[in-house]
């Protein structure tokens, strides 16, 4: 993209326990020409480490300083780019976080072509949830056990929203329920074999997407 202006905004939001490195990957496969990519790392660790092999311990206890951290790399980007359009592709946590920055910022939206949640409790964690009735209310368990459909359905009526889930045994990907994932007005696909873990890298991951990008997209009534 050197020495061109980018057509478009890709922004790629890493997940709990790993770093930045795999969601850059997979928004450079799945980019189309003359896309510049911003993904976040919203850990602290030295830049002396290898990408790859970052990851963050700040995703594991307060969401607040997260989100405003996304939001922050957003609104520069935004200023940056003022005249083009957005995409977002989001992990886990990652799509957690991107649905209360876009419920703090509709003046965003417009300048949204679509949302890509992959694997995200937007319903609330069951493993968050059970850790926090066992009276353990710390770190991010008592944040991700929220259900945020309500606010994930208000974007998803205005901006075309794809969920991917994966699914290994008993309705779950090892760590995100399936139907957790899952609230109205989002196009739904569900990946049997995918971990969680998988979700980040997998080619059914990047076919979903694409494909999804491929079509014009429409709101959907129900799920």
């Amino acid at each position: 993209m050197e020495g061109q202006y980018p057509k478009l905004i890709v922004f790629s939001q890493h997940g709990m326990s790993d770093g930045n490195y795999t969601m850059q990957v997979l928004a450079k496969k799945v980019s189309p020409p003359q896309s510049v990519i911003i993904a976040p790392y919203l850990g602290s660790l030295p830049s002396l480490i290898p990408d790859r092999f970052k990851f963050s311990i700040e995703t594991h206890f307060a969401i607040e300083p997260l989100i405003q951290k996304v939001a922050h790399s957003a609104a520069q980007a935004f200023q940056d780019y003022p005249d083009i359009p957005a995409r977002i592709i989001a992990k886990s946590l990652g799509g957690v976080i991107w649905v209360e920055v876009l419920s703090r910022h509709p003046e965003w939206w417009h300048r949204i072509e679509s949302l890509v949640l992959l694997g995200s409790p937007i319903g609330g964690a069951d493993l968050a949830k059970i850790i926090y009735s066992l009276g353990l209310r710390i770190g991010m368990a008592k944040h991700l056990r929220e259900d945020r459909r309500y606010l994930a359905e208000k974007i998803a009526a205005v901006i075309p929203t794809l969920v991917v889930a994966g699914h290994i045994i008993g309705g779950w990907d090892l760590m995100v329920t399936v139907e957790s994932t899952k609230f109205k007005h989002a196009h739904f696909v569900c990946l049997n074999g995918l971990s969680h873990p998988d979700l980040r890298t997998h080619p059914r991951v990047i076919q979903a997407i694409q494909e999804f990008w491929a079509n014009p997209r429409v709101v959907l009534s129900t799920i």
